[in-house]
């Protein structure tokens, strides 16, 4: 695809979340597009007594002072300035002008015409037809409502948004399987659109050799087996009661958690737990070199996690490190690659077998399984299906244009 513009509305912050499908694959459609990323405008806030709500509004606040922004790959990042309260009928009507005004002007200066209108967020569901756009492209990357943070409580809203955009929209990706198979509406414009991974950067945490980055020298200096984390921190979607179990039953192991952090949690005061704040992507690599096992400790038994599909699985087979994770559907069937604890004790013999038994053999197994799983692949996927769409329209467009005469 060449020569195209895209209007993105992501349902991430490129300043400060861990790079999501959005990220990856508007990189990769700026060498030979335009495109305009906006930051997440929010979907709701967290209620007045929830620990995360003033980490939220600072991170927000940061983001806006950056307002708009050119990335080194050429994406103009845009924070809008927009209220946070999308389910109020006033506040969004006003929101509704607020974003179509910044975005308009944005897009005049660029000289953009006729975008791919690209939706990563329900609370996006008024642009549609506000930007005279050439196709409606709706990512769905988790299970909205199904978020008790960000959704402000106000889920019922936030799934009505989600339907429309899914009727609005001409063309519905899927994150993850268990998403698309769940889907009761647009199947017949419904694609899986599977998360996937930058190979040869997170190859390299095997092939090269790494200094130990400084923030993680305090724990590698202990000489203990490290199990390691990388991505967002969610208070209730971290499974605390199994880390506190396995702190408990093996204290010489050494959690270390690296990412953005909304709340305290109450495994900081553990001995051998340790926070990192997040890193840049470019180290990443260099963190999981260091580390014995990839953990994913999250709570399977919460819905947003039972429909996740963490990019940060397939970074962690691309080490070529063992992974340990939480049943989570979407990674059912690499069970192959990937050792599924179901309960406490499973985990942690699954993390000694990892510890006394892997082999370069099974190292090799975990990156062949993701070897061909590239962000570039995927987006010459997704860019192929988008100008099959394009084509049709324009077929449609001159057929109704034909018929009108």
């Amino acid at each position: 695809m060449k020569g195209r513009a895209i209007l993105c509305f992501g349902g991430e912050d490129w300043w400060y979340h861990h790079p999501h499908a959005n990220n990856h694959l508007m990189k990769r459609f700026a060498r030979d597009n335009q495109v305009v990323f906006v930051n997440s405008i929010s979907m709701g806030l967290p209620g007045l007594g929830s620990p995360e709500l003033f980490t939220k509004i600072r991170r927000k606040l940061r983001s806006y002072a950056k307002y708009l922004r050119r990335t080194p790959e050429g994406i103009w990042v845009i924070t809008p300035i927009v209220s946070p309260f999308f389910s109020s009928p006033a506040w969004r009507r006003i929101n509704h002008w607020l974003l179509v005004c910044q975005i308009r002007w944005l897009l005049r200066w660029l000289r953009i015409e006729r975008p791919i209108l690209w939706i990563a967020i329900p609370t996006a569901r008024d642009m549609v037809g506000q930007f005279n756009e050439s196709l409606v492209a709706y990512h769905v990357s988790d299970k909205y409502d199904a978020n008790p943070v960000d959704t402000g409580g106000h889920v019922a809203f936030i799934r009505q948004l989600h339907e429309e955009l899914i009727a609005a929209a001409d063309i519905v990706f899927y994150h993850g399987w268990k998403l698309l198979a769940d889907a009761r509406q647009g199947r017949e414009k419904s694609v899986l659109l599977e998360q996937a991974v930058d190979f040869e950067h997170f190859a390299a945490a095997r092939f090269r050799q790494w200094e130990c980055p400084l923030p993680l020298a305090p724990v590698k200096r202990l000489g203990k087996p490290i199990l390691g984390f990388f991505g967002a921190i969610e208070r209730w979607q971290i499974d605390q009661s199994l880390v506190e179990y396995v702190s408990r039953h093996r204290p010489d192991w050494q959690f270390v958690f690296i990412g953005n952090k909304t709340a305290p949690l109450r495994i900081e005061d553990l001995p051998n737990v340790h926070f990192i704040p997040a890193q840049p992507y470019a180290d990443l690599p260099a963190f999981a070199a260091h580390f014995d096992v990839c953990i994913v400790p999250k709570d399977a038994t919460h819905d947003i996690v039972k429909y996740t599909s963490a990019t940060k699985v397939r970074e962690y087979l691309a080490t070529g490190k063992p992974v340990v994770i939480v049943p989570i559907p979407e990674f059912e069937p690499m069970a192959d690659v990937i050792r599924i604890a179901r309960t406490p004790d499973e985990f942690i013999r699954h993390v000694e077998e990892c510890l006394t038994t892997d082999t370069p053999a099974e190292a090799d197994r975990r990156q062949m399984a993701v070897r061909d799983k590239t962000w570039d692949a995927r987006f010459t996927e997704v860019a192929t299906l988008l100008e099959q769409q394009l084509s049709q329209r324009q077929v449609t467009d001159r057929a109704h244009t034909d018929n009108v005469r």
